[in-house]
């Protein structure tokens, strides 16, 4: 689960539509087996950057989704120059690879049942976990009914939609606030608000949870401070600390600038 050293060149071998989504397959036989939770920096080999001067984007930061035999699933959208090169890529391209990174989530005890809530693309490592746990329920939000099809790629999955036009009209934390009791260990990834509402919900009714934060990063090493969230002890960065953090140890999910 340790990264090696440097960056290392994937072979796409699929690029598959999930609704409003896309899943990259990229072969890895030389990379370590990662731990649900765990993110990669991505870029393409070819074609990475834009303007007159085709200057590089920065590597993105995604966690994967799956890991089947040495290759790497990722899930993304087209949200952006550098998603949309990503979103682009055809079998038989190459990109670059620097992970597996950060800290994933830890299993809770047994005896103890778990409760997976995701939104958006942060439904992806939930089914990463999922794949590891075997049987966990999930309580999945999107947008709407482009964006609902990513409830696929997890088994036993209930929906919410912020329009209605597909399963639960509302936000995926109202599922999750009829689902909360006893003996309930709380997984899970999303936007900042959503985590934010996942923490506070969980802390009035005393459930633990562990949060894999969604954050913009520039290096994934920690040198750049740029992910950093604030806990009870100070701030953290989100690459090399987490990105999962025990819900109980933040003062806030929500990262510096980030509004509800």
């Amino acid at each position: 689960m340790t990264a090696p050293l440097g960056r290392r060149a994937g072979r796409v071998t699929a690029n598959d539509g999930v609704g409003a989504y896309r899943v990259l397959r990229v072969a890895d036989p030389e990379g370590p087996e990662p731990w649900p939770g765990q993110f990669y920096m991505l870029a393409t080999v070819k074609e990475w950057g834009g303007g007159e001067d085709d200057r590089p984007y920065l590597p993105r930061a995604f966690s994967y989704l799956r890991w089947v035999d040495g290759e790497l699933h990722f899930m993304l959208e087209d949200v952006g120059p550098g998603t949309a090169r990503l979103a682009a890529l055809q079998p038989g391209e190459e990109m670059w690879l620097v992970g597996p990174l950060g800290r994933g989530f830890e299993l809770c005890r047994p005896g103890d049942s778990h409760l997976l809530c995701g939104g958006g693309v942060g439904v992806a490592p939930l089914a990463a976990l999922q794949d590891k746990l075997g049987d966990a329920p999930a309580l999945l939000g999107f947008r709407d009914e482009a964006h609902a099809p990513g409830a696929a790629l997890l088994r036993d999955a209930r929906v919410a939609t912020d329009d209605g036009s597909v399963g639960h009209h509302g936000r995926v934390t109202e599922l999750l606030e009829e689902e909360l009791g006893p003996d309930v260990v709380v997984y899970a990834c999303g936007p900042p608000p959503m985590l934010e509402a996942v923490r506070a919900l969980c802390a009035e009714r005393d459930v633990p949870a562990q949060l894999a934060l969604e954050s913009g990063m520039a290096c994934g090493f920690g040198a750049c401070f740029g992910c950093v969230v604030p806990t009870k002890d100070g701030y953290v960065r989100v690459c090399v600390d987490g990105p999962v953090l025990e819900a109980a140890a933040l003062e806030s999910a929500l990262l510096p600038g980030v509004g509800h």
